[in-house]
């Protein structure tokens, strides 16, 4: 597996502190700001990029419950999850979003993961 990028997303109710705590406290540059009072159409969470990688933080809302999530760009995601299946672990998939084609696991521990590649124009 080429792995070309990690996504740690955290979805919480207090993802306003955690921005902060992340752009303010320890001086990351942050992509996106904390939804802003009244203003439905601010961005939400944010966004600290790291190369090719990147710490997500959102707000808890409809479809986006709160948890962690490991995310890991591949280079084939149709490759791996049939790895994935040859070791007897059951990916679920594949949707695509975003511009990815999209795989999720439950790992040991109860982590929840995606990995997911670029959809390519055939």
């Amino acid at each position: 597996m080429n792995l070309k990028g990690i996504r740690f997303v955290a979805v919480s109710p207090d993802s306003d502190a955690l921005v902060e705590f992340l752009g303010l406290g320890l001086g990351l540059a942050c992509v996106a700001q904390p939804l802003q009072a009244g203003d439905p159409d601010s961005p939400q969470g944010g966004l600290f990029h790291a190369g090719d990688s990147r710490v997500e933080v959102w707000p808890e809302g409809e479809g986006m419950p709160p948890g962690i999530m490991l995310q890991l760009e591949v280079e084939d995601a149709d490759a791996v999850a049939e790895h994935a299946r040859s070791q007897g672990l059951s990916p679920k998939g594949p949707m695509e979003a975003h511009g990815e084609r999209i795989y999720y696991l439950l790992a040991p521990g109860g982590l929840a993961m995606t990995f997911q590649s670029k959809v390519t124009a055939e």
